[in-house]
């Protein structure tokens, strides 16, 4: 059975569309709109098209509405996609096209043209360069909303998976961690529906952040052991200047390599920690 999980918040001008379209695209499938504290009529409109609502009494952010969701649905298989009117509900199969070739993930991927701006574009990308490196496999589209994926898989994660907006990094890191096959299927995107819900602000800070989860996510020492040989590296560029200009070894030398030390450290702690984190996982 598929079930197709919706976040919304205050999306009732995208779902009146949206809804026909996905029960006409896909009518035996499970459609759970899981209302984010929307001050709208979304709840009235899914009743009206016949679709399970869970409702949170006031907004906990798109991870919570994804968790909550996942929780609900009883099929095998997830969906999970936009409610603004982005993801045009006839890709769907092709999305489960690609999970029936064994994989147990396929994001639908977007192009340049559909990010929400220049400076999100850039972003994104950066997240794809360095989730790529990371895990040495070419990752098209790390924030990607639209994805299949295997619920009984998906299900090991949801205590990792943040209440933000950040969910889709988190899960798609996690499955590649696990060693779960995860595949890309470019899809376009349509403008949104209504008024986005991202501050620049909040929002920038926030993707920053991102840059660091992705590497603690998937392996802690790939970020802090560089991170480490550059401590190590200035401590003794340093050490050799002061030793040929004043022949002595200064206290910022020693803070240089205690730094890079320090690093190195929790570099391991944290691989440790990250290692168990996923043996409990695979164990639920």
């Amino acid at each position: 059975m598929l079930s197709i999980i919706l976040p919304a918040r205050n999306e009732a001008a995208a779902l009146a569309g949206l809804l026909p379209r996905l029960r006409q695209a896909q009518p035996d499938a499970e459609i759970i709109v899981v209302d984010d504290g929307s001050s709208d009529d979304s709840v009235a409109l899914c009743t009206r098209n016949s679709v399970q609502v869970v409702r949170q009494p006031y907004s906990m952010g798109n991870g919570a509405a994804i968790k909550r969701g996942a929780r609900a649905a009883t099929g095998d298989v997830l969906v999970f996609m936009d409610a603004d009117g982005q993801h045009d509900p006839g890709l769907i199969e092709r999305l489960l096209q690609r999970l029936d070739e064994g994989f147990d993930m396929v994001v639908g991927a977007r192009d340049w043209s559909g990010q929400a701006g220049v400076s999100r574009g850039v972003a994104n990308a950066l997240y794809n360069w360095l989730a790529s490196r990371m895990t040495n496999f070419p990752v098209r589209d790390l924030t990607s909303g639209f994805r299949a994926v295997r619920a009984d898989k998906f299900r090991e994660f949801l205590h990792l998976l943040p209440n933000g907006f950040s969910y889709p990094t988190t899960i798609t890191m996690a499955f590649f961690r696990s060693a779960y096959a995860v595949a890309y299927e470019p899809i376009p995107v349509a403008k949104r529906v209504g008024k986005s819900h991202i501050r620049p602000l909040r929002d920038g800070i926030r993707f920053f952040l991102i840059i660091f989860k992705i590497a603690t996510l998937y392996s802690p020492l790939k970020l802090f052991v560089p991170t480490s040989a550059v401590f190590f590296l200035l401590g003794l560029g340093h050490y050799i200047y002061t030793f040929i200009t004043d022949h002595r070894f200064t206290n910022m030398s020693t803070l240089l390599f205690s730094a890079a030390v320090i690093v190195f450290l929790i570099g391991l702690i944290s691989e440790q920690i990250t290692a168990l984190v996923y043996s409990k996982s695979g164990q639920n």
